[in-house]
């Protein structure tokens, strides 16, 4: 089984995407792996997303595609079943991490506090996503919680765009950065690819 870390090395921006239309999946998905991406989280945040999962991992089996505001034991099962590389919470909960464990699904619970911090370094995970970014101290946050928590690597999401994204980058404990920057709601409303796969490729620069 390949491990969140791998997955997390392979792509320092990761897209985190909310498909409302099933037959926006694969085009979308097109763009931002032809912008030289490798790696989506697909949101649990609209009926349509398992099914946009296993669009996604049907036709683009060589790249990570995994979904994300996992809440739910049972969202780890469907994602399993739907084709899911990786499963990603907003939250860190001791029986979501069991039952990805039980199903062999690469996993990255959330934290945004201290002590929450904790009890991942306790529990033994290494790899942890910083959300609501923005909101839980940003770039020196996570500056903060370096010294404290050394054996620690985040990947912050919420309210990061390209502007911000090089700062957290360059932070010795973020290993990458999610965030809705390099294909933005309002792109995927008109279906403008076009427009998704050059963000993609700016991404891929960071």
């Amino acid at each position: 089984m390949v491990s969140i870390e791998q997955i997390l090395q392979r792509c320092r921006i990761i897209p985190v995407l909310t498909i409302r239309n099933i037959e926006d999946a694969v085009p979308l998905a097109h763009a931002i792996f032809e912008g030289g991406l490798s790696t989506i989280e697909i949101t649990l945040r609209t009926p349509e997303a398992f099914a946009a999962l296993e669009a996604m991992a049907k036709h683009f089996p060589e790249f990570s595609i995994g979904v994300g505001t996992v809440i739910h034991d049972v969202d780890i099962r469907r994602a399993k079943e739907s084709g899911a590389a990786f499963a990603v919470s907003p939250g860190i909960s001791i029986e979501l991490i069991e039952k990805a464990s039980l199903e062999k699904l690469p996993y990255l619970p959330g934290i945004q506090t201290s002590s929450e911090a904790l009890l991942g370094s306790r529990l033994g995970i290494k790899f942890l996503k910083f959300f609501p970014a923005k909101i839980a101290g940003g770039v020196e946050g996570l500056k903060q919680l370096g010294p404290v928590y050394p054996d620690l690597m985040f990947c912050p999401t919420g309210g990061i765009g390209f502007n911000e994204a090089p700062d957290f980058l360059a932070q010795k404990n973020v290993i990458s950065v999610g965030g809705s920057f390099a294909s933005p709601q309002n792109l995927i409303a008109k279906r403008d690819w076009s427009a998704i796969k050059t963000l993609a490729k700016r991404a891929a620069k960071l």
